[in-house]
C-alpha cells in the first residue's frame, strides 16, 4: 500500500460535510483496502482461522453488521429485532456460507450506505448525545460516525493481515 492509494490525499468526498470527511475517507478506504487485499483470494480460505484468529468471513460479516448498528445509533434509532439477531449470528459462520464476492459486495454496500448517511447528517447535530449499547453508554452523533470509520479500518487491517498470512502458507489452516 502506498500513499498514492490513500483516499484522504485525493480531496474531499462529494457531498460530505467538512467535519465528517475523515470518517468518509476511512469508510471508503476500507472498501478499497478489502477489495485489494482479497483480489484473487482462495475461496476455501475465507473461513480459516489461522492460529485461532478470526476468519476473513467473520470480519466481512461483522463490518456489515457493526456499521449498520453504529449508523442506526447515530440516527437516534433503536436496533430492530433483525439487527439484534444479525449481531448474535455474527459469532458463528453462516450456513450456507456465502461466496467471498458476495461478502465483499455486502461489506462495500454497507460502507457506502454509511457514507450516504454522512452526506445526510446535519453538522449542527454532531454534538447531540446518543446512548450506545445495552448499557446506554454516552456518546454523540460524531462519536458514533467517527467510530464507524475507525472500526471499519481496524477490521480492514485484520483482513489484510489475515489474507497475507494465509497466502504465505506459513500458518496451518485451522
Amino acid at each position: 500500500m502506498s500513499y498514492e492509494s490513500d483516499l484522504w490525499l485525493k480531496g474531499p468526498v462529494a457531498g460530505v460535510p467538512a467535519a465528517l470527511q475523515p470518517a468518509a475517507h476511512a469508510l471508503l478506504q476500507t472498501v478499497e483496502d478489502v477489495r485489494h487485499a482479497l483480489e484473487g483470494f482462495a475461496e476455501g480460505d475465507v473461513w480459516v482461522t489461522p492460529g485461532g484468529a478470526a476468519s476473513i468471513g467473520f470480519h466481512l460479516i461483522h463490518l456489515v453488521g457493526a456499521t449498520d448498528r453504529l449508523c442506526t445509533a447515530a440516527r437516534g434509532e433503536r436496533l430492530t429485532d433483525a439487527q439484534k439477531a444479525a449481531r448474535d449470528a455474527e459469532k458463528a459462520p453462516p450456513s450456507p456460507r456465502p461466496p467471498l464476492a458476495t461478502l465483499i459486495d455486502r461489506a462495500a454496500a454497507a460502507l457506502h450506505a454509511a457514507v450516504d448517511q454522512l452526506r445526510a447528517t446535519d453538522p449542527a447535530t454532531l454534538a447531540d448525545p446518543r446512548p450506545v449499547g445495552r448499557a446506554g453508554l454516552p456518546t454523540t452523533v460524531a462519536g458514533l460516525l467517527f467510530h464507524s470509520g475507525e472500526h471499519a479500518q481496524r477490521h480492514a487491517g485484520q483482513i489484510v493481515t489475515t489474507a497475507k498470512i494465509l497466502r504465505s502458507g506459513v500458518v496451518p489452516r485451522t
